[in-house]
């Protein structure tokens, strides 16, 4: 096992409803530390960087409109396999598909507004990581 660090993000829609203590909570008692954390709003432009892979994808427009419609809390979670146990808590992308206990199926309301965003993998990680955190910024 190795200690890692991973992005996590709480959608719009999470924190308009209050869920930022939750989420959190739920990531620490997973033995998941939190080593970075901001509330931002991302511009239509900035959720256009972030979600640059997706371009192609017809929900492409939605995600970022979405994405840039409020406040979200970004942060790094650093731990044991941060980034499958991260996924793992989060449950499945379509909160009606996701396992009983997870975020998504607890807090989530649909594919889009499913609350939470995480990294898919190390490099990914590294990278989405630098997109909100300068090193200074993470303990």
């Amino acid at each position: 096992m190795s200690v890692e660090r991973t992005l996590s993000i709480v959608k719009p829609d999470a924190v308009g409803r209050n869920l930022i203590g939750e989420i959190l909570r739920r990531f620490e008692t997973a033995g998941l530390k939190i080593v970075a954390g901001k509330l931002l709003r991302l511009t239509p432009e900035r959720a256009q960087a972030f979600y640059a892979v997706h371009k192609e994808r017809p929900f492409f427009a939605g995600l970022c409109a979405y994405m840039s419609s409020g406040p979200i809390f970004v942060s790094v979670l650093e731990g044991e396999n941060a980034i499958m146990k991260n996924r793992e808590i989060m449950g499945a992308t379509d909160p009606a598909k996701a396992a009983p206990g997870t975020i998504r199926k607890d807090l989530g309301k649909d594919v889009e507004q499913n609350a939470v965003h995480g990294s898919d993998g190390p490099e990914t990680a590294a990278s989405e990581i630098a997109f909100f955190f300068r090193p200074d910024e993470i303990f």
